[in-house]
């Protein structure tokens, strides 16, 4: 696979001779300490995570892919798409349609396993997901990059980062298997290494985007076309796997899962893999546009968070609002997955009072008035 700069004259790097920005260099200590630190904490963080999958469920996911193979769909077919149709819309340049490309064919970022966990995803599928797509990586990312670029008559080798790959694989899964042992075998424990960790992850995502503004800072002048870009494309992912998960029939808690897990990329392969395959003269113009969009996918992640958390307490306080009676009946009759956004795993949230108050209303009341719950039940047909 080859790609080129050199011989396009669209190319920035030759038009004109230019210095390599300072900030590429001043930056490099800097983006080494948060590299290593990050990687040791979100180790941890995913060993916390961990202790929130069960081996049933997941070997069920593994015996019945459905679900992993739509997300596959969506990480290697909606997001290479989607950014090869973002580098024409918006004709960008040689190097930084490269660049927009190269962040789509990346697999799934770890950070989406936090996003999942605060959504009431599927942690199961959310780590099966990620596992399964940085595996399929290995040969998904050269093919998808060679059948959107070869029409570009480009002429410079893309390096895969294979090495970034495995490092990433072994990241995952051994924090990952620590924390489905502990939680096999000490599932009281496990939840509170869980909550630690979710607390933990809350503070990992705020210390990641503060160092996230100070490493793209320069980058906020630069080329508008690229942060537009870098603002909308994990805003896409989401919708359109949300929307691919959803009509494929998927639960509730998979689509929110699925969706998450197709916006947000690994954006660390994504920088070493620029690195690798070209010159300090083309990074200058390709180099921000992962760290923007790691910026912003951290940003659509808490938004969709906090939007998700406050869609939950408006429907915890409305099942509050009704007699006990009604919400008992209200939860008996309603499937498991309902039409709302959210999904009926969080019933358990709602204080169920005993039995016997259940036909009190009914009790005390004259046998020609009905009870409140049969004047809900007639309003609702």
């Amino acid at each position: 696979m080859r790609t080129n700069c050199s011989s396009s004259s669209a190319c920035p790097a030759n038009s004109s001779e230019e210095e390599v920005p300072g900030g590429l260099e001043a930056h490099g200590n800097l983006e080494l300490v948060f590299t290593v630190v990050s990687a040791v904490m979100m180790g941890l963080l995913m060993f916390s995570l961990g202790c929130s999958v069960e081996i049933q469920k997941l070997w069920l996911h593994i015996r019945r892919p459905w679900g992993i193979a739509v997300g596959l769909l969506c990480q290697f077919g909606l997001m290479p798409l989607t950014a090869y149709l973002l580098a024409i819309g918006f004709s960008l340049k040689p190097v930084q349609a490269i660049a927009v490309l190269i962040m789509g064919c990346c697999p799934g970022g770890t950070i989406s396993n936090v996003f999942t966990f605060w959504v009431d995803g599927d942690m199961d599928l959310s780590i099966s997901m990620t596992t399964c797509s940085t595996m399929a990586a290995l040969g998904m990312m050269p093919l998808c990059l060679y059948l959107y670029t070869w029409s570009w008559h480009l002429d410079q080798n893309l390096t895969i980062p294979y090495q970034n790959i495995g490092i990433t694989l072994v990241s995952l899964t051994i924090p990952v298997a620590f924390g489905i042992y502990v939680n096999y075998r000490w599932p009281k424990q496990s939840k509170i290494i869980l909550k630690i960790g979710t607390i933990v992850g809350g503070v990992l995502l705020l210390v990641v985007m503060v160092a996230g503004v100070v490493l793209v800072k320069e980058s906020w002048n630069s080329d508008i076309t690229l942060l537009s870009i870098s603002f909308i494309f994990p805003l896409i992912g989401h919708v359109t796997g949300f929307l691919l998960a959803l009509l494929t029939h998927q639960s509730w808690p998979r689509c929110r899962t699925i969706a998450l897990e197709t916006g947000a990329q690994n954006i660390q392969m994504c920088t070493t893999m620029l690195q690798l395959s070209f010159s300090a003269e083309h990074l200058a113009h390709m180099f921000y546009f992962p760290l923007a969009y790691g910026l912003f996918q951290l940003l659509d992640g808490f938004l969709l968070i906090a939007a998700y958390q406050a869609c939950k307490r408006r429907r915890k306080r409305k099942d509050r609002r009704k007699p006990p009676a009604c919400t008992v009946a209200h939860h008996e009759k309603e499937p498991r997955e309902t039409g709302a956004f959210l999904e009926g795993n969080e019933e358990a949230a709602v204080t169920l009072g005993p039995p016997e108050p259940t036909c009190c209303h009914g009790a005390l009341e004259p046998t020609g008035r009905s009870t409140p719950c049969e004047q809900e039940g007639l309003a609702g047909r």
